[in-house]
């Protein structure tokens, strides 16, 4: 089984989203294999709380727009790890420090990679960007 069709959509309004808010480090992980309570993680990150906060504002602006509301809302007033829960898809926004400490790349690298928008993959120059996947662990 593989992520659902509207679970990508999910996926790649939320991933633009963050991307309009200058979030860094952003992935996407089809964890349906491996979870029956959602198809689809995204990872984002910033370097300090407020823009953390204005990411996760940005992301359930336009998600709302897709009648998407989140089942589960934690973090968003300590701004350092902030979780949206919409059923078939969990955003974690993350503070840097966060994100290097409790490495959520390294748990789950086993699971596939989901295709992100090229606005979100590509850098400023039209480049890739690498996410931030550590497979020496």
């Amino acid at each position: 089984m593989t992520a659902t069709d509207h679970a990508h959509e999910l996926v790649s309004t939320a991933a633009l989203a963050a991307s309009d808010k200058l979030a860094q480090h952003i992935i996407a992980f089809d964890v349906s294999e491996q979870l029956a309570i959602t198809d689809a993680f995204l990872l984002a990150s910033a370097p300090n709380d407020r823009q953390v906060r204005a990411i996760v504002d940005e992301i359930e602006k336009k998600l709302r727009e897709l009648d998407a509301k989140p089942i589960r809302r934690e973090g968003h007033r300590e701004g350092r790890w902030v979780l949206l829960d919409y059923g078939e898809i969990v955003v974690h926004v993350q503070h840097e420090e966060e994100r290097q400490f409790y490495a959520l790349e390294r748990l789950w690298r086993d699971c596939p990679l989901m295709t992100l928008p090229a606005e979100v993959t590509e850098g400023p120059s039209g480049d890739p960007v690498e996410p931030a996947v550590d497979d020496d662990e």
